[in-house]
């Protein structure tokens, strides 16, 4: 049973495997609007743990504790942990942005959530519309800011010592930004679906 879990692919499949088979014991998949929707949300919800996850990894664990590794240490994180975490990191704010643009889009408040509920006299819409906007701002920096600036840090791509540098601190500036804003940007997701 151990030696099943070793591999990342066989833990995955296992919880897709159980599932389906609550699908199967609870009611079964009907492939109307509701289930796709639901569907949708499912997918949103756990890219969105994925991402903001790495993130909260990044500025609770990772960043605070490399000061802490010694020197000749300090490759294992910055050359196969960093990077690696980093992938999962850009690609599940993809994830999280493009399915979440879809749920809105087929439960129809995708316009008036992007435009903050102006002029729809919906607060859900005003709220969601806050939360989509954090995160899309979020998913441009990992994408456009800290990303860029990572591979730069990381020595994936060519720089001078200085640049660097320079691009570390831009990195960690932008992903503690980042770090504040999911916690009103998930706030704002919550409290849309609860309160309003």
């Amino acid at each position: 049973m151990a030696k099943f879990f070793d591999s990342l692919q066989n833990t995955i499949l296992a919880g897709i495997a159980l599932v389906v088979v609550y699908i199967l014991i609870t009611r079964g998949i009907s492939f109307d609007h509701n289930w796709f929707a639901f569907l949708f949300r499912w997918l949103h919800v756990l890219s969105a743990i994925m991402w903001i996850g790495l993130l909260w990894y990044f500025n609770f664990v990772q960043i605070p504790s490399m000061p802490k590794i010694p020197d000749d240490q300090k490759p294992a994180v910055s050359k196969v942990i960093a990077p690696e975490a980093l992938f999962w990191f850009r690609w599940a704010a993809l994830a999280t942005v493009v399915t979440g643009l879809i749920l809105a889009s087929m439960n129809g408040y995708i316009t008036s959530a992007l435009a903050l509920g102006i002029g729809s006299g919906v607060m859900k819409n005003t709220a969601i519309g806050i939360g989509m906007w954090l995160g899309l701002i979020m998913a441009f920096n990992v994408w456009f800011v800290i990303w860029p600036n990572q591979q730069k840090a990381l020595g994936l791509v060519e720089a001078t010592a200085d640049a660097k540098k320079a691009a570390a601190a831009a990195a960690k500036l932008f992903s503690r930004i980042n770090t504040m804003l999911s916690v009103p940007m998930l706030f704002a997701m919550v409290a849309a679906q609860n309160i309003f």
